[in-house]
């Protein structure tokens, strides 16, 4: 059936006139693939364009008719399959249009193909009525917060070196914030510690509008506070100095015993792994919002024997902080060896984990620069509260799988975007805790693999936060648009609404990934019947880490998802692939474009010929084409598909002329090219008597 979700729709050109380099050439475009607002999400060029990079740049400003408008590089990434992935940022008029970028994939120095998005910029004032001071004191008095991150200097240090925002004035698109026309706006990186947030904060430089706001704090939220827990067996960080690492046995809360790196510091064993930057640290329960930041004085956890067991260090919940530790150890390896990259920035940045945040916390997050854990509000039994300590490997690989989406396909945090950046960490919590644990195959993972917080999840009659495999069991929906959809034009995105459904939606893409994993067969909500092959976690994984460090972009939707996916797969393992057909269906699965269909390019049957030519009919036949499944006969209009090279029309006018087409199918459907001949049928034609034009019976 025809996908009606939002309007969006996949719309085919094969080519486009104009110039490149100021030569009246024809633009080498194989093939356009559209997003909901017409703007080339993702664009194939010839194989015979040999376009360099500068030359396809110019080839999309051109096609896209930008005026005014340039794209700069920004950054270049080389991948194992000898492509250079080379990313374009888009000014207009030089200032910086805010989520335009076009990523170019070339290979051999020959472009193969480009995606993202890029926006026309049709109106605009260039000149800001408001000053960036001005403009910052209107984001401060929107934030109404009464601490902030620049009044904590060592802290700062600790968080990348954060410094108080300047502002960036740009360029923002009225199709990112709803609008006409895009606007002129300071952007700010407001880091608030009391209450807690994070995130960018676009103001409007003309009149001083809040106009967006991108989290950079994923998934923060309290459930509760209690009281101050006391710990045993710490050394304040200002006493100790590490070595080396070394390896040590580790009795974590929830994975059983391990092997993880840990330093001697001093006469005691601390939680740092050196080879890897793994550092994980006591927050002693400071509050984020109160004695915050806790990085200032935090301690270490320490051991004295590096044997850290369970009697030792389950007081307190202090053996949560060993799942981090390792949590994180996995979730590097996972990166670096199935993917090839070094921790989540790609360049060997530090992992820092800080466990026991708060009292009572029930939440785990990436703040932007560190993984803050709380201990939950849970003593560790079923219906006591919601959540035992928040340090469980998915739970872990989720929040650091934020961190690797920033650094590649930086997906805005609320509508679909946030929805597909919600997903793609879920697939990653689950991926690295099937890579950790081992846990079924790679064909058929077990079924906690697609759980998302099931050890940590103390809720009465709750399994997990959320369900892969099934996503309407948590609220979620597994169907796009249907139920438990949110709309992801929810009004103006809050923490209060889940930014339109973040958390929500991402089932949706969870969804995709299991079924494209495992394979699975059903009905889904709009009552489209799917059948989908799995492939397993691994090929599954490249592909969703291939479509998000490559073929996305800040803005990007579902449907460009769709696009990419495809996109990633048929450079991975080839066109009409079976990993192309399963990543094609499974998006038909949960209602994202259409199933798979594959491209024929069979020739034209030869020899055809007619015979017996009667009143009424005549016989068709021709030779065979190598690789047919079938043919299509059309005649005046009716197709007629047949497994043999004849066909028999009847019922036919007499004195007629017909034109008959014949074409071969492929076994996968689609048809090739069609031979064509004319016919006329014997007899004397048929009477065509006129309308009379009389009205009366005289007139005749």
């Amino acid at each position: 059936m025809k996908k009606n979700y939002l309007s969006y729709a996949f719309v085919f050109s094969l080519l486009a006139v104009g110039t490149v380099n100021a030569q009246k050439n024809e633009l080498q475009i194989k093939k356009k693939i559209l997003d909901q607002r017409g703007n080339p999400s993702i664009v194939m060029f010839k194989k015979s364009s040999n376009y360099s990079v500068s030359q396809a740049k110019e080839a999309i400003i051109q096609d896209f008719e930008l005026k005014n408008s340039s794209l700069k590089k920004v950054k270049i990434n080389n991948d194992d399959l000898g492509f250079t992935h080379e990313k374009q940022q888009q000014f207009h008029k030089g200032i910086k249009v805010e989520f335009g970028q076009y990523n170019f994939h070339a290979k051999n120095g020959s472009v193969q193909s480009a995606s993202g998005k890029i926006f026309r910029i049709e109106k605009e004032n260039l000149t800001p009525n408001l000053s960036k001071q001005v403009a910052f004191n209107k984001a401060i008095q929107h934030t109404g917060a009464e601490k902030y991150m620049w009044e904590f200097p060592e802290a700062s240090k600790e968080m990348d070196n954060y410094k108080k925002p300047e502002g960036e004035l740009l360029l923002l698109p009225g199709e990112v914030i709803g609008q006409k026309d895009a606007r002129l706006a300071y952007k700010f990186d407001i880091f608030a510690t009391k209450p807690l947030s994070r995130g960018y904060l676009y103001i409007d430089a003309q009149n001083g509008e809040v106009l967006f706001y991108n989290a950079i704090i994923k998934h923060a939220e309290k459930f509760g506070h209690g009281s101050e827990a006391k710990h045993v067996d710490k050394v304040n960080k200002t006493t100790t100095v590490a070595t080396a690492f070394v390896s040590a046995i580790a009795e974590t809360r929830y994975s059983g015993v391990k092997n993880i790196e840990t330093a001697l510091s001093g006469s005691n064993y601390i939680l740092s792994d050196a080879s890897r930057k793994i550092y994980t640290r006591d927050a002693k329960h400071q509050a984020p919002g109160s004695t915050y930041p806790y990085v200032t004085n935090y301690d270490q956890f320490t051991d004295s024997d590096n044997n850290w067991t369970t009697a030792e260090h389950s007081t307190n919940k202090d053996d949560a902080a060993l799942d981090a530790h390792w949590g994180a150890m996995m979730t590097f390896d996972y990166w670096q060896q199935e993917h090839g990259r070094n921790s989540y920035d790609g360049s060997g940045a530090q992992i820092r984990s800080y466990v026991h945040v708060d009292n009572n916390y029930d939440n785990a997050f990436w703040n932007g620069s560190v993984m803050s854990y709380g201990d939950g509000s849970s003593n560790g039994n079923e219906g006591n509260g919601n959540f035992d300590a928040l340090t469980s490997i998915d739970v872990a690989a989720h929040e650091i799988g934020h961190a690797v989406c920033s650094y590649t396909a930086d997906l805005a945090y609320q509508r679909e975007s946030g929805a597909l950046n919600e997903g793609f960490s879920d697939i990653w919590g689950a991926a690295v805790e099937h890579f950790a644990k081992g846990n079924g195959n790679d064909l058929n993972p077990s079924a906690s693999v697609w759980l998302i917080g099931d050890e940590i999840d103390r809720r009465s009659g709750s399994a997990a936060l959320r369900s892969m495999s099934n996503p309407t069991s948590e609220g979620q929906p597994d169907t796009y648009g249907g139920t438990n959809w949110q709309n992801p034009n929810c009004g103006t995105p809050t923490n209060l609404n889940d930014y339109c459904g973040v958390h929500t939606n991402s089932g949706v893409l969870n969804y995709w990934f299991y079924l494209l994993t495992v394979g699975g067969n059903g009905t889904n909500d709009v009552g489209d019947v799917f059948n989908v092959t799995g492939i397993g976690m691994t090929k599954a994984a490249k592909i969703t880490y291939r479509l998000e460090a490559n073929y996305l972009s800040p803005s990007s939707t579902f449907a460009d998802a769709r696009a990419g996916a495809i996109q990633a797969a048929t450079d991975l393992y080839g066109v009409n692939s079976q990993e192309v057909i399963s990543t094609t269906n499974a998006f038909y699965a949960v209602n994202v474009g259409e199933e798979f269909v594959q491209a024929c390019a069979l020739g034209a049957p030869s020899g055809l010929s007619t015979s017996n030519v009667g009143d009424n009919g005549f016989t068709v036949s021709w030779n065979s084409v190598s690789g047919a499944a079938s043919y299509d006969v059309t005649i005046g209009g009716n197709t007629s598909n047949v497994s043999g090279t004849t066909f028999n029309a009847s019922g036919l006018l007499s004195g007629t002329q017909y034109t008959v087409n014949v074409s071969a199918k492929c076994s996968g459907g689609g048809s090739g090219t069609a031979a064509t001949t004319n016919v006329t049928t014997t007899g004397t034609p048929p009477l065509n008597y006129c309308d009379s034009k009389g009205n009366s019976v005289a007139d005749e």
